[in-house]
């Protein structure tokens, strides 16, 4: 006979201590650390634990006794229950402090480097209505809440949703009524698309068994006015000309308008055939320069083109990468991770010349073409993995740096990518990362020859725990 499983246990009154990882919160019960999401620093709550394991515990709030003065009213009647905003609920001061730690606590735990002192957190004018790219998901198995309001008698109207994918659920998705991540009239679009589907009768698709006609639908804005929206079914149909021409109607402001037929399991469509319906096959977009006298930057962004989500943001990121850097003007500069050549485009005035490396192929493409559309000259990028690419003879045929930039994935830098900045030893390192805990495991590697001069946190993604962080190394003399 099997052994009955003892139920997990109820921890009351819990006093949460802290924000940590993954946005979650932090308390403590007799020396375990228990994580629990959507609570704030100096909530006082009862907690069910759903997860044990032998330093820790998970859980969730079931009731509160004292609410932090930390709190404040989230906006979005998702919250709790989507993913992308996991700090609504604290006010945004708070958030900014709480990464300002995040970032301190890396290097103090991780890098075990000596530095001055951590500039204070550079956070966005905009905490809400600042990305300019979402991806949607059509499902017919949407997450039914106590609050439906498609609900009636019991049950509701239909299970077809458009939405986010909920923490967790691959084939769960919270059907989103207003999200306040993109600006107008991204809501209106999702919500213009989801009322002709539901009307016409189209099916919503079924990750299950890989059903269904409509599947995603991704719509990117920019500063220049200019209006992207991509909709992806699973097979080719006279229906989807029909609802194209309704969206061309409702919003004659989509400067661009794509769809896809992915006929796939997974929702990839950088390796599919994205057709052009309406408009230009790109946005432009276009960002101020370093210095005044130079013109402002313009980028032609494609379908599956990157450009950072926060552009805002992002021209104070890169200002300060610059500023950083102190460029004479006569620099050769290595900017590793260059994705479509932002950063490169944005320095390339102000030094000799930049060499740009990027694992993408279709992302160096973009780059040069940036390159051509900005009259930039002083530029080359090579395309490949960065640990093969960089190396004693791509050194010796390209000059060796004065400065290298370098903002590499969520993982960091690769060992051997380290080992080689370690010979080169250029003068300064301006290291831009998403992930202040692989930084700081990088920064320490970096440490037998180079100094940690300045740290300086960026907020790019109010509302979640998310932080950039961007350091100056020097060459030790």
């Amino acid at each position: 006979m099997a052994r009955r499983r003892k139920p997990l246990p109820l921890l009351e009154k819990v006093r949460i201590e802290s924000s940590g990882a993954k946005g979650k919160s932090v308390g403590r019960v007799d020396g375990r650390v228990v994580f629990v999401p959507f609570a704030a620093p100096g909530d006082l709550v009862d907690i069910q634990v759903f997860k044990k394991k032998s330093s820790f515990y998970e859980g969730k709030i079931v009731k509160f006794h004292e609410y932090s003065d930390q709190r404040t009213e989230p906006k979005c009647a998702h919250f709790g229950l989507c993913g992308g905003c996991k700090w609504q609920h604290m006010a945004y001061e708070h958030q900014l402090a709480f990464k300002q730690d995040q970032v301190k606590n890396s290097l103090d735990r991780i890098a075990k480097v000596p530095y001055e002192e951590i500039l204070p957190i550079l956070g966005g004018e905009k905490a809400y209505y600042y990305r300019n790219k979402l991806e949607f998901t059509f499902s017919n198995r949407r997450w039914l809440t106590d609050y439906d309001p498609s609900k009636e008698d019991g049950g509701p109207e239909h299970n077809n949703g458009l939405g986010f994918h909920l923490p967790g659920m691959f084939d769960k998705i919270l059907d989103i009524e207003h999200c306040y991540l993109q600006p107008d009239p991204s809501n209106d679009i999702r919500l213009a698309i989801r009322k002709y589907a539901l009307e016409k009768g189209l099916e919503f698709y079924n990750v299950r068994d890989w059903s269904g006609f409509l599947r995603n639908i991704i719509i990117r804005t920019s500063s220049t006015g200019d209006l992207m929206v991509i909709v992806v079914f699973r097979y080719d149909d006279l229906d989807i000309e029909d609802l194209l021409n309704d969206l061309v109607q409702q919003f004659p402001q989509i400067s661009s308008l794509m769809y896809v037929v992915n006929e796939k399991k997974n929702d990839t469509i950088t390796d599919q055939e994205i057709r052009l319906f309406k408009g230009d096959p790109f946005i432009m977009e276009e960002m101020k320069a370093p210095i005044a006298e130079h013109p402002a930057l313009k980028f032609k962004i494609g379908p599956i083109s990157f450009y950072q989500t926060n552009p805002e943001q992002a021209f104070r990121l890169y200002q300060l990468a610059f500023d950083f850097a102190e460029f004479t003007g006569e620099e050769l500069v290595y900017d590793l991770y260059t994705g479509t050549g932002t950063i490169a485009a944005f320095i390339a005035r102000s030094v000799k010349k930049v060499i740009g490396i990027e694992y993408v192929e279709d992302a160096v493409e973009d780059a040069r073409e940036n390159m051509k559309l900005n009259n930039i000259e002083n530029t080359a990028f090579y395309s490949g993995d960065m640990a093969a690419i960089l190396n004693e003879g791509f050194v010796e045929g390209n000059g060796k740096p004065d400065v290298v930039l370098t903002d590499p994935p969520r993982a960091g830098m690769h060992d051997k990518v380290i080992r080689q900045l370690l010979k080169m030893e250029a003068e300064k390192i301006v290291y831009v990362s998403c992930n202040p805990e692989t930084q700081a495991r990088d920064i320490a590697l970096l440490h037998p020859k180079y100094d940690l001069v300045k740290v300086q946190p960026v907020d790019m993604f109010p509302q979640t725990q998310h932080v950039e962080n961007v350091v100056l190394l020097q060459l030790r003399k």
